[in-house]
């Protein structure tokens, strides 16, 4: 029984080491654990939280000074989240450019009629 209860007990103590944190909500020596986030970057989070809630990582990008594409993808990845989502990397667009050489066209097959 009591090592059941100390395997519970591990288990959950594992599971907090990796608990997401929401720049929303999180304290500044919350967001100072993040992987990559540090004092000064915790400050910047609540200085810019404090002119209201983050909507979303591009809101998030836009106020917090520092913040790009790669350290967001960083900090998503180290457990930062904006209202419980992580960043998502937009998709690049495919390319629809016409080619620069035209391409030569297939040349109709003969028709052959057998009679």
């Amino acid at each position: 029984m009591f090592k059941k209860i100390l395997a519970c007990m591990a288990m959950l103590a594992a599971a907090s080491c990796f608990a997401a944190v929401d720049a929303n909500k999180a304290s500044v020596a919350e967001l100072d654990d993040v992987k990559g986030v540090g004092p000064a970057m915790s400050q910047r989070i609540v200085d810019a939280r404090k002119q209201g809630e983050f909507k979303s990582w591009d809101d998030f990008m836009a106020r917090v000074k520092g913040v790009k594409t790669k350290s967001a993808e960083r900090l998503s990845s180290n457990g930062l989240t904006i209202n419980g989502q992580a960043f998502k990397t937009a998709a690049a667009p495919a390319a629809t450019a016409p080619s620069a050489a035209p391409s030569k066209a297939a040349k109709p097959a003969a028709s052959s009629t057998a009679k």
